[in-house]
């Protein structure tokens, strides 16, 4: 088995991704020496920097020299540079799902994973137990808006992290608590059908021991699923949900205003408390659900849990607002899936119900376009513009007869919807067009949340 002593030389390829960059910052805070190559320079690169890690632009044979190990990213292939200069060295390579295990050691686990959600879910359980004054290590696939780093060495037990489904991650991790959000096929070029997605979760699940707990919501077919296949074992495995009358934590009566949203908790149908939460949106009353139950295992009552989430930021590019110009909002967030986009869009209705709602997608992987199209074209239905910026490639090589402008030639239901070629183009469009009271929901996963410092930045409309 991996071991990992702190002195060792740690080797990052793509150490500016989110998962990379997270286990970057635990290492460096334990005592580990820390290099990374990535190909872009970017505001996470500078940090790690600052922080002590030496990071490369761009990759090289060299940049392995002297390291103990190799940690490569899901994106890196087999044949790259750095992979190659690693393996004719000796030199141990590893990808992530056997590199959890050894860095999470001797930690009490607390593991968040589902196709959405888990970003905040972790965020809202790291900041109950900080503001409770557990001090957990952690690690979350997105910047914490109030702490502001997406991982940290806590003096607590426990260590709380986002529990990444590619490349089948979570596979590495041995969870004392599992939070199961929800299980929807996603990431067509890793899992080839939802049910190949299923077994991954389910394999997951299994991992909890029988001293542990596992935690879903019973609102999602699949995860009740792996609910059942656990009471089965005579396990233990607790529920939350909204619609679901029979789970173990329900929220009911919620309300939505410009500042707040807010819920009745009931707990076995007894009555725990109101929560009132600034992140907008029924989701996000859901992911607090399975952070107060997880927070309620650690010995963190209701009401203490409630306080804390009150002064819960949201997590960089969950539903960020990035600024105000004009009665123009332009909020930034991670949506890269048809559910996403249409519960965000849903969000931004109920915060703003007098406000027009302009989407901005930048489509996110050409697999994911192509496998999810009908799911796409109609998820900006309650939109009133969409503007559809070039699909974002990340890993992938483009599919032929896969493309932004197809898309808008495929929502001619939808007459507001139109191509920008640039983002240039996009910040055009909205300075030409757009008139508040107005929304503008940049749904990204890549780099489109640039449009959003280019419009507030440019000149007078």
């Amino acid at each position: 088995m991996l071991k990992l002593t702190p002195g060792q030389h740690i080797h990052l390829i793509g150490i500016g991704g989110a998962g990379l960059s997270a286990i970057a910052r635990i290492l460096l805070q334990r005592g580990f020496i820390v290099s990374g190559s990535d190909l872009r320079a970017s505001g996470i690169t500078t940090a790690l920097q600052n922080e002590g890690a030496r990071v490369y632009r761009g990759h090289h044979a060299d940049f392995v020299d002297g390291a103990d190990l190799v940690l490569m990213s899901s994106a890196v292939a087999a044949e790259h540079v750095e992979v190659r200069a690693a393996q004719s060295k000796g030199i141990p390579i590893v990808k992530r799902n056997l590199f959890m295990a050894p860095l999470l050691e001797g930690q009490r686990t607390i593991a968040v994973a589902g196709t959405h959600g888990k970003t905040t879910t972790t965020s809202m359980i790291v900041h109950i137990l900080r503001q409770a004054g557990a001090d957990p290590s952690y690690i979350v696939g997105g910047t914490m808006g109030n702490t502001g780093k997406n991982a940290g060495v806590g003096a607590g037990q426990s260590f709380v992290i986002e529990a990444d489904e590619y490349d089948n991650m979570f596979h590495g991790l041995r969870p004392q608590i599992a939070v199961v959000t929800n299980v929807e096929h996603d990431h067509p070029d890793y899992f080839l059908t939802a049910e190949d997605q299923l077994r991954a979760f389910a394999k997951f699940t299994e991992l909890v021991p029988a001293s542990g707990t596992l935690v879903a919501c019973s609102d999602d077919s699949d995860a009740v699923s792996l609910l059942n296949m656990r009471k089965e074992r005579k396990l233990s495995a607790l529920s939350y949900a909204i619609d679901d009358a029979s789970a173990d934590w329900r929220a009911t009566e919620l309300a939505f205003s410009e500042n707040e949203t807010s819920a009745r908790i009931l707990r076995n149908g007894d009555y725990l408390g109101s929560l009132a939460l600034r992140a907008p949106g029924a989701h996000n009353v859901v992911n607090a659900l399975a952070a107060m139950m997880v927070a309620d295992l650690e010995g963190v009552g209701f009401e203490e849990s409630a306080a804390a989430l009150a002064s819960f930021k949201n997590t960089e590019r969950r539903f960020e607002i990035r600024g105000i110009r004009d009665d123009v909002i332009i909020v930034d967030d991670y949506a890269h899936h048809p559910t996403e986009i249409r519960v965000n869009i849903h969000a931004a209705r109920g915060r703003y119900p007098r406000h027009q709602i302009w989407v901005i997608w930048q489509p996110h992987t050409y697999s994911r376009v192509r496998q999810f199209l009908p799911d796409f074209l109609s998820a900006f239905d309650a939109a009133d513009q969409v503007l559809i910026t070039p699909i974002y490639a990340a890993r992938e090589d483009p599919i032929p007869g896969i493309s932004s402008p197809m898309l808008v030639k495929s929502m001619a239901d939808h007459a507001s919807a139109r191509f920008a070629p640039s983002f240039e183009d996009a910040v055009a469009c909205l300075r030409r067009d757009i008139a508040g009271p107005t929304v503008v929901l940049i749904c990204s996963a890549g780099d489109a949340n640039r449009i959003a410092d280019l419009y507030l930045e440019s000149g007078d409309r």
